[in-house]
């Protein structure tokens, strides 16, 4: 029952995050709005995501993982059915944001769960790698869901299928044992300053992409952002209970760690976004043709992860890292590659590379991060590399769709996102490369 319930948590949080890309637009031919109005209905949810994530484990130790969950679950149900029901695009995004709090509150609550319910540690590890299957899963499915949904019922349904799956996780919760109460402090300071920074980051860019970046709300938006993002590490260098202890980035593993799992999201996120406007919106793909394109970059993800595995005991967690940037940054690179009349099936093989390469780099990345760290600072160190990844993601989909809606033709804003990308994943595996073979705690002890 713990494990069902979390898996579909953890099902519902990833799937949310790609779904709705294929279905961008139809959105915008129902709804109204430009680039930017798209790029916030991705970003609203990434975003909060991101923003509440160090703070959500905390909430999750004081009031309890199942209350928490519990809780998360009902606000993203609701939300999802909001996100159906939007007259508006303005309700659909601050729908989104809603569906991102509760996704941050839930991901920290359904590990949680699984931790507390399974004292065995053979066990525990099982049930931790049956968990993340339902986020490998979700990310394979995603945009092929999202696309057959488009497509058949519309696009509304791509949030109403959260329902069913939510109001199942609630009746597995029922059935699960309450949790203890932790004590753990909130950081407020902290994650106000921390939602002021990403929000005026992201905002400054998606509006400076659609305006111009001389305007004076897009100048205003930047400098909260720089203003935030000061007072959220004074803040954090300060203060008694951080949510993000500084002294963590003083082991060059974490830094170099934090930099590689942006990059990867960023490639990742921002490709789907902008292959999905370009199979659709340059080449006429419906909805669910443009979902089928993504099978052959996800479909061996999950294979791909356990290669990642065997290679990192073997060679140790730098090795694959290396080779899936490599790999990634290959990928990127050959998409430069892609026209106006480029075979689409040519497309969709183009794409693999980037999706094996995440797959190789990401399960030994996190690897080397917990190994660089104590175990009484693994929990706080995961919760960072989630953190550095979704921000990766959000602002991947707003400086891409700033080049989309700033360069002469869409295939050179599209050509200028990818070569971005690939130079972000040629400086991190180059980073990477001198990190130590098995990685080592430094500082960060």
């Amino acid at each position: 029952m713990v494990l069902g319930a979390a898996l579909l948590g953890f099902f519902l949080i990833s799937l949310d995050a790609l779904i709705v890309t294929v279905a961008l637009p139809d959105i915008g031919r129902t709804l109204g709005g430009g680039m930017s109005g798209l790029q916030w209905v991705v970003d609203g949810y990434t975003l909060m995501f991101a923003a509440l994530m160090l703070s959500a484990g905390a909430l999750s130790d004081r009031v309890g993982a199942r209350r928490a969950f519990g809780g998360g679950l009902v606000l993203f149900a609701l939300a999802s059915a909001a996100c159906g029901l939007a007259p508006g695009l303005g309700t659909l995004v601050a729908a989104r944001l809603v569906q991102g709090a509760a996704a941050a509150v839930m991901m920290p609550a359904s590990l949680a769960l699984v931790r507390q319910n399974f004292p065995d540690q053979a066990e525990r590890a099982r049930a931790i790698a049956i968990w993340t299957v339902g986020g490998a899963v979700a990310v394979a499915a995603g945009p092929v869901l999202g696309g057959a949904l488009t497509a058949s019922v519309g696009w509304r349904w791509i949030f109403f299928v959260n329902l069913p799956a939510g109001l199942l996780a609630l009746a597995l919760l029922t059935r699960v044992p309450a949790s203890p109460r932790l004590p753990a402090r909130l950081d407020i300071v902290g994650q106000v300053t921390a939602v002021l920074a990403m929000g005026g980051l992201t905002y400054g860019v998606i509006e400076g992409g659609a305006q111009g970046f001389g305007r004076p709300v897009v100048v205003a938006s930047l400098l909260v952002a720089v203003a935030s993002a000061a007072a959220f590490l004074a803040a954090q260098a300060r203060g008694a209970h951080p949510m993000l202890p500084l002294p963590l980035f003083r082991s060059r593993v974490v830094a170099v760690s934090l930099l590689v799992g942006f990059t990867l999201n960023a490639a990742y996120y921002g490709g789907v976004f902008v292959f999905s406007l370009y199979l659709q919106q340059q080449r006429g793909q419906s909805a669910l043709h443009a979902g089928l394109m993504f099978i052959p970059m996800t479909a061996l993800v999950a294979v791909v992860n356990l290669a990642s595995a065997r290679l990192a005991a073997r060679f140790g967690p730098r090795v694959p890292m290396v080779a899936g940037q490599l790999v990634g940054t290959a990928g990127l690179v050959a998409l430069t590659t892609v026209g106006a009349h480029t075979e689409v099936w040519a497309v969709a093989l183009l794409m693999v590379p980037v999706g094996l390469g995440g797959a190789l780099a990401v399960p030994a990345l996190t690897a080397m991060l917990l190994d660089a760290v104590p175990a009484d600072r693994a929990g706080t160190a995961g919760a960072v590399l989630n953190t550095a990844r979704q921000v990766g993601g959000a602002i991947a989909v707003a400086v891409y769709g700033a080049l989309l809606a700033g360069a002469d033709t869409f295939l050179a804003g599209m050509r200028w996102s990818v070569l971005l990308a690939a130079a972000g994943l040629a400086l991190t595996a180059a980073a990477t490369l001198t990190l130590p073979r098995a990685g080592h705690r430094e500082a960060a002890a």
